[in-house]
């Protein structure tokens, strides 16, 4: 599988064309998304409540995001 592009988003959105995109914040589930064909992989603030437990997304820092990124990536490298 290659990596989807910007390029590839936008003429996917062009045309009409549906694709599925799945929120990931670790290496595990990344690796079984990326396995199963979903080109297209977020990694949200939404991990200070899912992953982190917090009442908000507030506390969440760009270097915790940045972290879960990576991961994904590892897990996901063509992603």
């Amino acid at each position: 599988m290659k990596p989807t592009t910007i390029s590839q988003l936008r003429r996917l959105k062009e045309t009409g064309k549906k694709f599925a995109t799945i929120t990931a914040y670790d290496f595990s589930f990344a690796k079984l998304f990326e396995e199963e064909g979903i080109g297209v992989m977020l990694v949200g603030d939404s991990l200070g409540m899912t992953v982190q437990g917090h009442d908000s997304t507030l506390p969440v820092t760009v270097d915790d995001i940045a972290y879960h990124t990576r991961a994904v990536r590892r897990g996901a490298p063509h992603c």
